[in-house]
């Protein structure tokens, strides 16, 4: 699938666009642990933007660069050594760093405020409230979901008895059968 949905502008506030820019943001393992061979430059410390880091490594590197011109081998070797074990113990922490990084990222984005409402944002509307007394007028007319309409043929002030109503089946069921037999 093609990452052109990447480059997309959804403008606006909403989960889509806090994902989108998200993506944009969160440091990658692989680059992370990539960048550490050049952990002399201080590469990987800067990805995460741990500048103070970063400038530290920097200026190690220099220091070091330094001493190996002006001192006997046995001083920049140790110094070296030193540096390296540094740069492993950095090696251990950088995933843990890592996690924490993007989990502020996505702390961040997730809490900030966003500025004004879109253009055009209304809020409530109150204009619908004019069609409330026409549907109000109508759900009066209805009692517990059937109309008060009276029946075709009058209205009925008693209910069936038991014998009306098995009569009126018996009807029911002779004009049934009177449909599914064909007349010769």
């Amino acid at each position: 699938m093609s990452n052109a949905w990447k480059q997309w502008d959804f403008s606006g506030a909403g989960l889509q666009s806090l994902n989108l820019e998200l993506t944009k943001r969160l440091r990658r393992p692989p680059v992370a642990f990539g960048l550490w061979i050049g952990f002399a430059l201080g590469l990987h410390a800067f990805y995460l933007n741990e500048r103070m880091r970063g400038s530290g490594y920097l200026a190690a590197t220099l220091a070091l660069a330094a001493v190996g011109l002006l001192a006997p081998w046995p001083v920049t070797a140790g110094l070296g050594a030193l540096y390296l074990a540094a740069a492993l113990a950095d090696l251990a922490t950088l995933e843990r760093r890592l996690t924490a990084y993007n989990k502020a990222l996505r702390l961040n984005l997730s809490l900030r405020k966003e500025g004004a409402p879109p253009p055009g944002f209304r809020g409530r509307y109150t204009d619908q409230d004019a069609d409330i007394d026409e549907y109000a007028a109508i759900k009066e007319q209805e009692r517990a979901g059937h109309t008060t309409e009276p029946a075709p043929d009058g209205p009925r002030t008693a209910a069936r008895s038991f014998q009306e109503q098995e009569a009126a089946l018996r009807a029911y069921a002779e004009r049934r059968k009177s449909l599914k037999t064909p007349r010769s």
